[in-house]
């Protein structure tokens, strides 16, 4: 009786939607209706209602955006028979609706996202599973990699149930084999090192004959090479804290099905955008809004996905699959598929269990999207999620969503050149008044900012998605198009991290975004032009032209993130508060705490005067790590800065290490305690509200166009203009 009730609640709710859908209305009615329901999703965002309050509050938004929709396809489109309008007019409107499709796909999976998994333990009385934690590598720095296998070696788990295998496709046999002389004796070289550095962390060193098939080929080869229940994959940038394995192995014990337990990226430095505009410090990251909604979101529906690190993984599903896919340049995403069509579960834990870094260069960053966009285009192709056979009906939305997502670079472009084809070639691609403009298209952004705050909001400030979009399109649009072209030619290509920008430049990928900042300018100036030479077209000339400023406002903002500020080697201080002892001139132990570590260096704070030590001296810190396997040892430093405060003295120290047991306290300072970690994340987590966030963006894109500017005069002009 009561699943009869629902589905005529259902029925009728939806024919009352479809009423005031498609009813056709006055201007002014429409608007009456719009402001009501508009106003009515603000009451509820202001008083924070949440539940079925929140679910009215999207009900509310889809009545808009289902409303705007059904004019454009039905009074807007140029007439047929006028082609040179009526297809750029299509397309236009191709694009938005593809807007509004990800609007209810991601609707869909974030509508109730699946609250924080309990942590449990693993039980006493049964046998501790066996565990092989895979580090593939191809040719990361060797302070990089020592760094993470020390952090994946102190994991708090019986050191007898799990191993650390480093495999290292940066030393294969055909490369220590090369014609090359040069490059031959780098590889035997990286070979002999990396292999003495697993010795003393107590790792496992493997590689293999050649590079086949990339990421997969290399988890691969570490399958068949070893024998745990579990494999635990972490990128050679990505370092685990100590309770990772506490945190993920028990929840296998509660479903034989499951197959993965993925928990988030979280990352140590800030990306180009987030460097360059300065908003790291207070600013969610990109990732938090997947990493935070999105991926809760999809374990709501047992479809969230493996992310190519800071996952656990059964061996016996892998095995199903015959191991890791390496179909598309995605081997994570095609893998978590495969698996989920064949009956496997997965979960998803929202706590940061791993601190990585991200691109520093813009071209990195580039170069990262580029491969991201390119497997996702594989895996539409190859294994088109909507009839991928079985998969649950919520499931083929899911991974629809993430796949076609990354179509986004094709109608941010159009959105950017489409007001050019009126104010420079006449053409009516748009047909509506400016009265209808404001009422339906005005109303259908409002609604979309509200609803987008009242999902993400905590992750995600108003404005910043469509300025991380556009950066992204100029130069992912061509690689999309290379994938359709030829869906086997993407070949995967390792992003650089271990990388730092030592003077300030504009990035080698600027030229196209001052280009578009210049033709924007022109159609400025067009837009002035036309409103004086056509007045009886000056209100449809300015919504034209509003539309260029908004764009004008992104490509300024542009500029600031290919400027390139100066910076050093990528990793950002963390602040902990620790005891230590500082070695002091004399040779005696002097008291002392931490202030902040990193992966290059340390601060300690001693009292004024207290150990006779400045600028320039070679010292030693020594600490209790929280590992209790790796025993109190001295850590050589360099002082490389004295900071007179009020509390005493803070001194800024480099790493001097010597040996694998130095490596294993560093990791130790910086990934051993994840609660580090989330108290970073959650002080950035904070819902500034659209009319804030609008004006902050506002001002950060003012400022950001005269940096680029200036940037162009003093490192690139001649350079970008192809001179």
């Amino acid at each position: 009786m009561n699943k009869a009730l629902t589905v005529v609640m259902w029925i009728a709710i939806s024919a009352i939607v479809l009423v005031l859908v498609t009813v056709p209305v006055s201007l002014q009615a429409h608007l009456v209706m719009g402001a009501t329901l508009l106003g009515a999703m603000m009451v509820i965002k202001l008083l924070k209602l949440d539940g079925n309050w929140r679910l009215l509050l999207l009900t509310f938004g889809t009545i808009i955006v289902l409303r705007y929709a059904f004019w454009r396809t039905t009074s807007t489109l140029p007439p047929i028979d006028q082609l040179a309008d009526f297809i750029p007019g299509l397309i236009l409107y191709l694009a938005e609706m593809y807007c509004i499709l990800m609007l209810f796909l991601s609707l869909f999976v974030v509508v109730r996202p699946m609250p924080s998994h309990v942590s449990i333990r693993l039980p006493k009385d049964e046998p501790v599973p066996t565990v092989d934690v895979f580090i593939p590598s191809y040719n990361e720095d060797y302070e990089l990699l020592a760094g993470t296998l020390a952090a994946a070696r102190d994991m708090d788990y019986p050191e007898d149930r799990f191993t650390v295998w480093l495999l290292d496709d940066g030393a294969t046999e055909a490369k220590r084999n090369h014609p090359d002389p040069e490059q031959a004796a780098a590889a035997q070289e990286r070979h002999e090192q990396l292999q003495q550095l697993c010795a003393d962390l107590g790792c496992r060193y493997l590689t293999r004959a050649r590079n086949e098939h990339a990421k997969a080929g290399n988890l691969n080869n570490g399958l068949a090479n070893s024998t745990g229940e579990f494999v635990a994959v972490f990128d050679a940038d990505h370092a685990p804290a100590r309770d990772f394995l506490q945190e993920t192995v028990p929840h296998f014990g509660r479903d034989s099905k499951l197959f993965l337990v993925q928990t988030p990226h979280f990352f140590l430095n800030p990306d180009p955008l987030e460097r360059n505009l300065r908003t790291f410090e207070v600013m969610p990251s990109e990732n938090e809004m997947f990493y935070g909604v999105i991926q809760r979101g999809l374990d709501r529906w047992n479809a969230a996905f493996f992310c190519g690190s800071a996952a656990l993984l059964r061996r016996e599903a892998l095995a199903t699959n015959n191991g890791f896919s390496g179909k598309s340049i995605t081997e994570d995403c095609e893998t978590a598929i495969e698996l989920h069509s064949r009956g496997w579960n997965s979960i998803y834990i929202d706590k940061p269990l791993v601190a990585g870094l991200q691109p520093v260069t813009f071209a990195s960053f580039i170069g990262q999207r580029t491969r991201w966009a390119q497997g996702m285009m594989q895996i539409l192709i190859f294994s088109f999620p909507l009839f991928k056979s079985g998969l649950s009906l919520p499931q083929r939305l899911c991974y629809l969503s993430s796949t076609l997502f990354w179509l986004f670079p094709l109608p941010r472009m159009i959105f950017l050149f489409a007001p050019f084809f009126y104010l420079f070639l006449d053409l009516q691609i748009f047909t509506a008044s400016a009265g209808e403009f404001t009422a339906y298209t005005l109303t259908y952004v409002v609604v979309n900012l509200v609803m987008q705050n009242s999902l993400f909001g905590r992750w995600r400030w108003p404005w910043i998605s469509e300025l991380y979009e556009y950066i992204q399109s100029v130069h992912l649009l061509g690689a999309l198009f290379s994938v359709v072209r030829n869906p086997y030619k993407p070949s995967f290509k390792v992003t650089a991290k271990d990388e730092s920008v030592e003077t300030a430049r504009l990035s080698e990928l600027a030229r196209p975004f001052y280009l578009i900042f210049l033709l924007l300018i022109l159609a400025i100036a067009m837009t002035i032009y036309k409103i004086g030479a056509e007045p009886y077209q000056a209100e449809v000339t300015m919504v034209v032209g509003g539309w260029n400023i908004f764009n004008l406002i992104l490509a300024g903002c542009a500029l600031g993130v290919v400027s390139e500020r100066r910076e050093g080697w990528g990793s950002r201080r963390v602040a902990v508060e620790r005891r230590c002892e500082v070695r002091g001139a004399d040779g005696n132990w002097v008291k002392a705490g931490f202030v902040n570590v990193s992966s290059g260096g340390v601060a300690v704070r001693l009292p004024n005067g207290a150990a006779g030590l400045g600028r320039g001296m070679p010292t030693s810190v020594r600490f209790t790590p929280l590992a209790d396997n790796i025993g109190i040892d001295e850590m050589p430093v360099f002082i490389r800065s004295v900071t007179q405060e009020n509390k005493g003295v803070i001194f800024g120290c480099r790493y001097m290490p010597e040996r694998g047991q130095h490596y294993r306290l560093i990791a130790d300072l910086i990934y051993a305690n994840s609660g580090n970690w989330q108290a970073r994340q959650s002080a950035r987590q904070v819902n500034i509200g659209i009319i804030r966030g609008t004006i902050r963006f506002l001002g950060i894109a003012l400022y950001q166009t005269g940096r680029g500017l200036g940037y162009l005069l003093r490192f690139g002009s001649g350079k970008v203009l192809g001179k």
